[in-house]
């Protein structure tokens, strides 16, 4: 009985050391290849494009509340003036 789990042992080890060993190789290969497939890039693109129009968007908001805010401004200081 002993001598079947001492070869159980050595042989899950063995599996186990294969699969370490051919993990790192294959996650070694992946980061050489830029670690992304081009479905992953692809979606970092069009990730980084909508980040972009939004960032462009909220810009061109700011400048539209800072001239409303010099309109509405430009009116209550004419009406203490009348």
């Amino acid at each position: 009985m002993s001598a079947v789990l001492i070869v159980l042992i050595v042989f899950a080890g063995l599996v186990l050391s294969l699969a370490i060993v051919g993990g790192t190789i294959l996650m070694s290969i992946r980061l050489r290849h830029g670690g992304l497939s081009k479905k992953d890039r692809q979606q970092q693109v069009d990730e980084a494009e909508m980040i972009q129009e939004i960032y462009s968007g909220l810009s061109k908001m700011e400048e539209r509340i800072d001239a409303l805010e010099t309109i509405l401004m430009d009116r209550s200081g004419k009406e203490k003036e009348a």
